[in-house]
């Protein structure tokens, strides 16, 4: 990539973000509103807050249950998405069901999931998120599988390649960009509830400790955990987006060879 590309994309990609900044430093600068606090205080606040001890007892828990619950989903997505999508019969048996769940907002359940693991078991939050991921993952491995060609399955077949190798190579593989995308909108929705499963009795993790902040009437501290939340959305998208460039370069480059044909 030549220097002056790489120059634009740094200057597209912290753009906005950096603007934002600068309207928000602007307009608070004068604050006097005690729930608008200006962001030079919350900025001086920052260091103060989230010191070793909170970050060690509230943010990686909170890390650790994001990531149980989200490989959970990814795995159990995947997993039951090719089963359904490669059967019509268990397609057309599990497509009522799964519409119903699909249905229902992850965190109404969480009262339910609180009266078999209980509000404070590591369990609730980590089912919370995994049921939450689940659905992105589950439903967009069906449609992925139902989409691959059915002209490469005979080829396989053709070629005498296994069970197992057409499902790796061909089934997969064909499907991996739908997984991806829901691994994607799984990550979102499980950063989400990873905060959400925190609320409902909880007396450490990100999500507990911005709502003590905010109970306290700490203000400052509170917009810290807030940003701290986005700070870390920002961090876990980046990373996969790493992880997806590596595993999808084979995709990258067969729609760059697709269009210049």
């Amino acid at each position: 990539m030549k220097p002056l590309d790489l120059l634009r994309r740094i200057v597209f990609a912290l753009g906005l973000p950096v603007g934002l900044v600068v309207v928000w430093w602007l307009l608070s600068a004068g604050s006097t509103n005690y729930f608008w606090p200006p962001l030079s205080t919350i900025v001086q606040v920052f260091p103060q807050t989230w010191t070793a001890d909170p970050i060690l007892h509230d943010v990686l828990p909170s890390l650790a249950r994001l990531a149980a619950g989200y490989l959970i989903a990814v795995v159990l997505g995947i997993a039951a998405g090719t089963a359904i999508g490669l059967s019509r019969t268990l397609r057309a048996l599990c497509e009522p069901t799964l519409e119903f769940f699909r249905a229902l907002p992850p965190p109404v359940l969480i009262p339910v999931i609180a009266l078999f693991a209980g509000y404070t078991n590591w369990t609730t939050k980590v089912v919370t998120i995994a049921l939450g991921c689940l659905w992105p993952v589950l439903l967009n491995t069906v449609e992925g599988v139902r989409s691959v060609d059915e002209v490469l399955r005979d080829t396989a077949r053709s070629y005498r390649f296994g069970r197992l190798s057409t499902l790796r190579h061909v089934v997969l593989r064909g499907a991996s960009p739908l997984i991806i995308t829901g691994a994607r909108q799984a990550l979102s929705l499980g950063v989400i509830l990873m905060v959400i499963s925190e609320l409902f009795g909880a007396n450490r993790g990100l999500g507990a400790a911005i709502v003590q902040f905010q109970r306290g009437f700490a203000i400052p501290q509170m917009w810290t955990g807030i940003i701290l939340l986005g700070l870390i959305g920002v961090a876990l998208s980046g990373l996969f987006r790493l992880v997806e460039l590596r595993t999808m370069a084979w995709y990258r480059g067969l729609r760059q060879a697709e269009r210049e044909v």
